[in-house]
């Protein structure tokens, strides 16, 4: 096991913000400041900022749904940070974002493994959104032109965004559902075809839904839920 790993494994953070965390020269084995070329056995004393880290015996899973205006960062220093709008027994971390002007479900795990996979782009795991729009000065409402270009793909920083699937609501709502997931990529596509983004919420990740849980509260996921997603995660 790498030493990027145990970190994420342990939910301190990501394998990439371990990383980051070693270079800075943060991360302790055996009282001695790591490097990204220590050799790490699995066996030793590993601190971060001289707090003790040990890999967590029991994994925990959350849904949240996060209401606009929670940011997804986990900075202490910021009163809108998603860690001081959840009261959970321990720290968990947010697989993935949702922008701070953005809202809907969100899981939270200190299960580095599954965070890992579900992040990896290689893996493609689906989420749905429902999106409210208004049109630029030179478009009306949503049509089947909109349609067709949102998923076919659209030009963002020089390349071209993964297929996906959409489904009109009404002349100004629609589901989308995206296995990719660029930063405010949703905003981005809509601007680019003259549309901006009034309202988004991302109603599922794999098979969870935001169904049943208000703005703002949290629950465990069910044993079943979690069998459910590390079967089509792992397998």
């Amino acid at each position: 096991m790498r030493l990027t790993q145990y970190l994420s494994q342990a939910g301190v953070c990501s394998r990439r913000a371990a990383s980051r965390l070693i270079a800075e020269g943060r991360v302790q084995l055996n009282q001695t400041i790591a490097t990204p070329h220590t050799p790490f056995r699995g066996d030793e004393h590993v601190a971060v900022d001289g707090q003790p880290i040990l890999l967590s015996e029991q994994h925990l899973y959350v849904l949240y749904n996060k209401p606009v205006g929670v940011d997804c960062n986990c900075r202490v220093d910021d009163p809108a940070s998603i860690l001081h709008h959840l009261s959970l027994p321990q720290r968990l971390f947010p697989v993935g974002r949702i922008d701070k002007d953005s809202r809907g479900l969100m899981l939270l795990t200190n299960d580095g493994h599954l965070c890992h996979r579900l992040l990896s782009p290689q893996y493609e795991h689906p989420k749905q959104y429902e999106v409210q729009v208004i049109p630029h000065f030179q478009h009306t409402g949503l049509t089947t032109e909109f349609k067709e270009k949102m998923e076919q793909g659209v030009m963002l920083d020089g390349r071209l965004t993964h297929p996906c699937q959409v489904t009109l609501r009404s002349p100004d709502r629609f589901k989308i559902g995206l296995t990719q997931g660029l930063n405010r990529q949703i905003r981005r596509m809509c601007r680019a075809l003259g549309y901006q983004v009034v309202d988004l919420q991302r109603t599922h990740i794999l098979q969870l839904s935001v169904q049943g849980l208000a703005e703002g509260e949290w629950r465990y996921l069910t044993q079943s839920e979690i069998d459910a997603i590390k079967a089509q995660v792992f397998y």
